[in-house]
């Protein structure tokens, strides 16, 4: 019987596409007989077909992202781009089954913020370029970074401050939000500095306008209200993890 697999070549990339239903044996053996010619093997899956994405996945294919609005029998669509590369390691070695894993697991935003004091308490906080509320001064995470060396990086890049963070103070995790997907919030301890301090602060102009100590009532006015429940919550100190800063 012919296999219900078309496969295509264009570039040295062999396309895999298919109507219905396939094993993931049968996908396994044309991606095995496609590598044999080609440097990598593709398929699209559309977003909402689960059982395709799930056959595409055990025949070692690795989930690389999804192609928006792709033309599909007329239609404008969302697919799945699904791949392998001649050298990739076999799914059957350790290796090579983690890879496998790692492009398709859930993978979460992590943003690192510092809690810096003054000797009366108050709070520093940033007033940023891209939106009207202040926060406190941090980041991004960015791939394959420790939110300790974030934080400070971010620190040191918005304000021109090298401060060594301590101990987390707070863990809370940021609900989907105006096109942002969810995301944690990990907020280290910055001690406390002096006043005289914001002498120091060097702006990155793309990024801040404006820094000051606030205090907590402050923080309510100007910061987002979910802002202001986490520095709350970060400086009593008596709840390690919330969310949406409750």
């Amino acid at each position: 019987m012919p296999s219900p697999i078309s496969v295509t070549s264009s570039d040295g990339v062999a396309r895999l596409a298919w109507h219905g239903e396939v094993s993931t044996d049968e996908l396994r053996r044309e991606v095995a007989s496609a590598l044999t010619a080609h440097s990598r093997v593709e398929v699209l899956v559309a977003v909402e077909d689960r059982d395709a994405q799930r056959a595409a996945t055990w025949a070692g294919l690795h989930r690389e992202g999804v192609r928006r609005g792709l033309a599909d029998d007329g239609q404008q669509a969302d697919h799945v781009i699904y791949a392998r590369l001649v050298t990739d390691a076999p799914v059957q070695e350790p290796g090579g089954f983690r890879a496998l894993l790692n492009s398709f697991l859930p993978r979460k935003r992590a943003i690192s913020q510092l809690l810096v004091r003054d000797p009366e308490g108050r709070v520093l906080l940033c007033q940023l370029t891209y939106k009207r509320d202040w926060d406190l001064p941090g980041g991004v995470v960015e791939v394959g970074e420790s939110p300790q060396v974030a934080v400070q990086r971010e620190v040191e890049e918005e304000l021109g401050l090298s401060v060594e963070p301590g101990g987390l103070l707070l863990t809370d995790w940021l609900p989907p939000w105006g096109g942002w997907d969810d995301a944690v919030c990990l907020v280290f301890d910055g001690g406390t500095l002096p006043p005289s301090a914001l002498a120091d602060v060097v702006k990155q102009e793309r990024e801040i306008r404006d820094v000051r100590f606030c205090t907590l009532d402050e923080v309510d006015e100007l910061a987002a209200d979910f802002t202001a429940r986490r520095v709350r919550a970060a400086v009593g100190g008596a709840q390690p993890y919330t969310e949406s800063g409750r």
